[in-house]
């Protein structure tokens, strides 16, 4: 079982997106259709697990291609860890940790991540509130992320329908 560890923001982890950015990007190359800084951590003043988040979007037919090219850059194809349309990789050692998924131009996993990222940056008051939740998860399943991801996952889902339904996405 991974731990969870929460700290406080740091204004430093949009640099890493970044430098993450520019080497996914180079890698991929035209393949690349958006990448993006999506979780805690790219939303200003949350607290978050200091672990960046990127998603890489490319056209469905150059999936098996992008997976070959993260591949190349030594990172560990994980599969889609229970989450369609979105390959997980797992991060090499030189780099801080950080998650990286792969997902196809339309995928509900990618639209979820930037609903999500958008509604808290527009909302201080829930990033407020599910801050405040992070922090009490955290410390009461500090030994079993699995579980901590689950008990706030009620939450999450609360946040994207109040997303979908600002955007007239009810419907997904």
């Amino acid at each position: 079982m991974q731990s969870v560890v929460m700290a406080e923001y740091d204004p430093e982890w949009p640099a890493r997106f970044e430098k993450l950015r520019e080497r996914i990007a180079a890698a991929l190359g035209p393949m690349v259709l958006q990448i993006e800084h999506v979780g805690s951590t790219s939303v200003p003043s949350m607290c978050a697990k200091p672990i960046v988040d990127l998603d890489v979007v490319v056209r469905r037919e150059d999936v098996p291609a992008a997976i070959a090219a993260v591949e190349a850059l030594g990172y560990r194809h994980e599969g889609n860890l229970g989450v369609e349309e979105r390959e997980a990789f797992r991060w090499t050692a030189e780099f801080p940790e950080h998650h990286l998924y792969v997902c196809p131009e339309g995928s509900p996993a990618f639209e979820r991540h930037v609903l999500v990222r958008d509604y808290l940056r527009k909302h201080p008051e829930m990033a407020r509130a599910y801050a405040e939740l992070k922090k009490r998860l955290a410390r009461q399943y500090h030994d079993n992320r699995t579980k901590y991801q689950e008990a706030k996952a009620e939450f999450v889902d609360s946040m994207l329908e109040q997303a979908r339904i600002e955007l007239g996405k009810k419907d997904r």
